[in-house]
């Protein structure tokens, strides 16, 4: 028999970072909370495989690689590469643990409860958590009942049957940070956002990288100039792309090499293969369909605009309910489920979610495309304002870095911002505020910018696009 059903205001089954703002969102509105987790540790992908580590070991790349210093000619500051890396790795690993001990006793002391293990719902109110490994087989499960339920379970990598895992050769997502050192040659499957990310990380950090994807474009969801001009810097930094390829064939060799045979019948001899061809919801185990929870492709919960699936009280948010699938996202959509769920005024969740790429150069966007205003048949005028014309930007030395607004003609309403270059998601910001303010783009005209900064580039930029709409609509020169 299972221990009694004890009763909370709300149940959140994921303890990454959508369930964290849950229960932070919940807590400040006095409300009892139960935290389930089945990795036996809290952060989730975002704090502990994925989003935290990944960046961390980008910035050592960026360090060791003396790419932050590209503008002090003459200045070797790669010492002692190979060690450094090794240490760093190492280090990243136990930075982590810390990391998750110290959230681990901040979520403990404020919320109601705390329970690590599966979450099996019993109907649509309740739901049961296996008992810890350890307790023996005759440990009782514990059962758990609430007004609301939030799922935040997260995603994981999908992993394609030709490859065989778990031999220190072929890695995913979620354990490509294990590496403990750096391979000489790495094959990425798939140029979508992660093998992307990595695939600049290791090339920075020496290993000679490979991207295979099936498709002919690197981030098509990205502005096509931003994502001609991200391909042309990976590529000048030594990536190889593989394009309308996949993998026939997988080998471990005796040589501690692993061989990959692709489509075209080219043989790719690695060093180590990063699988990232995309993720799947975690929505399998969760007995969904006895709470009458409806799931789409690849375990996708659809939800509406306040993150309620078919069933109202059951909420989801984050990587769950699939893209954008950012930790920043995911963390915003709890937020606003849970205060809606509880009575909350929640403004209508704005569709401005700024996007954050990083790779080497950083690339940022907000809002439309051109090829998305194009189909939409809007006029518009694009401003830019490149790195090298800013004095800051001159200063880093980053000689491919630009700005771009996208500007509508008639109303000189920003539509869309797209950065590449240091700085990018920072930057990206500044644009984004504008556009949640409906701000013309002239604002930034009339704006006193810091010198230098980068943030300049705005004013540059929407210079650029005002003496474009002036040319066109008045026949005047503009003197900006």
């Amino acid at each position: 028999m299972p221990n009694e059903a004890k009763s909370y205001d709300l149940i959140i089954i994921g303890g990454g970072p959508a369930g964290i703002a849950a229960a932070s969102e919940a807590i400040s509105l006095k409300k009892t909370v139960a935290l389930v987790d089945c990795h036996h540790e809290l952060g989730g992908a975002g704090f502990n495989s994925g989003t935290v580590p990944s960046k961390s070991l980008r910035e050592a790349a960026l360090a060791m690689s003396g790419l932050k210093n590209r503008n002090l000619a003459g200045v070797e500051l790669s010492l002692r590469k190979d060690s450094a890396i090794s240490d760093f790795l190492g280090r990243n690993q136990n930075v982590r643990a810390l990391f998750n001990h110290g959230l681990k006793t901040a979520i403990e002391s404020r919320l109601n409860k705390v329970l690590f293990g599966q979450a099996t719902f019993v109907d649509a109110h309740t739901v049961s958590v296996a008992a810890p490994p350890g307790q023996g087989a005759d440990a009782k499960p514990f059962v758990l009942r609430a007004e609301h339920i939030l799922i935040a379970t997260g995603s994981s990598p999908v992993l394609p049957e030709v490859f065989t895992y778990g031999n220190g050769r072929i890695y995913d997502s979620a354990t490509i940070p294990q590496l403990d050192r750096v391979p000489k040659t790495l094959a990425i499957i798939g140029a979508g956002v992660i093998g992307s990310e990595y695939g600049c990380t290791f090339t920075e950090l020496g290993s000679t990288v490979h991207i295979i994807d099936e498709r002919d474009a690197l981030l098509p969801f990205l502005d096509a100039e931003i994502s001609a001009a991200l391909k042309i810097a990976m590529a000048r930094a030594g990536v190889n792309f593989h394009w309308k390829e996949t993998v026939q064939k997988c080998e471990l060799l005796p040589s501690g090499e692993t061989r990959l045979t692709l489509t075209s019948g080219l043989l790719l001899n690695v060093g180590a293969v990063l699988v990232a061809v995309g993720r799947k919801s975690n929505t399998e185990g969760l007995g969904l369909a006895v709470a009458g929870v409806k799931t789409g492709e690849l375990g996708i919960i659809p939800v509406d605009s306040h993150y309620r699936s078919n069933v109202s009280h059951i909420l989801a948010a984050g990587d769950v309910i699939g893209f954008p699938a950012l930790a920043s996202t995911s963390m915003e959509q709890a937020r606003r489920a849970v205060a809606s769920a509880f009575g909350q005024a929640v403004s209508a969740t704005s569709p401005l979610l700024p996007n954050g790429i990083y790779t080497i150069p950083e690339v940022s966007m907000v809002g439309e495309t051109e090829e998305s205003l194009i189909k939409e048949g809007v006029d518009y005028v694009v401003g830019r304002a490149r790195y090298m014309d800013n004095a800051r930007g001159q200063s880093i030395g980053d000689k491919a870095g630009f700005l771009k607004l996208l500007v509508r003609r008639d109303t000189m309403q920003l539509l869309g911002v797209h950065v590449i270059g240091e700085q990018a998601t920072e930057l990206i910001h500044i644009g984004l505020m504008a556009m949640q303010d409906n701000s013309p783009v002239n604002r930034f005209v009339d704006t006193c910018f810091n010198i230098p900064t980068l943030g300049a580039l705005y004013k540059a930029a929407a210079q650029d696009a005002v003496q474009q709409i002036g040319e066109s609509e008045l026949g005047l020169p503009s003197f900006y």
